[in-house]
Order: structure tokens, then C-alpha cells, then sequence
């Protein structure tokens, strides 16, 4: 597996490489799961199942762990740590009328 950073923390923004994001591995820093909704780049709070990917399998619970296929890490997690996905919806409002 390669070290190079895939990704970060959708809850404390911590940098996290190919091997952090196993079904059973956590953040090293904060303990949370790498595998989860809020690490993946189809996460889209708003759309139907909060998933941008249409074919996606239902997940109910965005921070735990999960088995979905269409799972690919990103590294504007929507999470904690990072701004929340309503501030960005205001602040492109926003910028649309400047």
C-alpha cells in the first residue's frame, strides 16, 4: 500500500493514507471510522439518502462504518471538523448575488 494521502477525517481533518480506510480501521487520530459516508466524496447532505451516486445502497447512519462499493475517499470531508455543508450552501448563495 502506498503512503501517499488519499484523503482526511471527516471529523477531525486529519490526513489519512490507502490504508486508513480498511472497513474496520478507524482515524488514528481521533478514533472515528475512515470508511463512512462523511469520508466519501458522493456524501451530499440534501439529495436523496445523502448521496450524490444514484445507485448507491441506503445507508442510514453516516459516521459508522459501512460495506458501499461506491465508496471513494475525499478530502473536503463533510464532517466536524470542516465548515458545514448549510454554511457552504449560504456562502454560494451568496456569491451568486456579489
Amino acid at each position: 500500500m502506498s503512503d501517499a494521502i488519499r484523503g482526511k477525517c471527516w471529523c477531525c481533518g486529519r490526513a489519512l493514507t490507502a490504508a486508513d480506510y480498511g472497513r474496520e480501521n478507524n482515524c488514528p487520530a481521533c478514533s472515528k471510522p475512515a470508511r463512512a459516508c462523511r469520508n466519501c466524496r458522493h456524501f451530499a447532505p440534501g439529495r436523496p439518502d445523502d448521496c450524490a451516486e444514484p445507485m448507491a445502497e441506503p445507508i442510514s447512519e453516516k459516521e459508522r462504518a459501512n460495506f458501499c462499493e461506491l465508496f471513494e475517499p475525499t478530502d473536503k470531508p463533510a464532517g466536524g471538523g470542516a465548515e458545514t455543508p448549510t454554511k457552504d450552501l449560504i456562502r454560494a448563495a451568496e456569491d451568486l448575488f456579489k
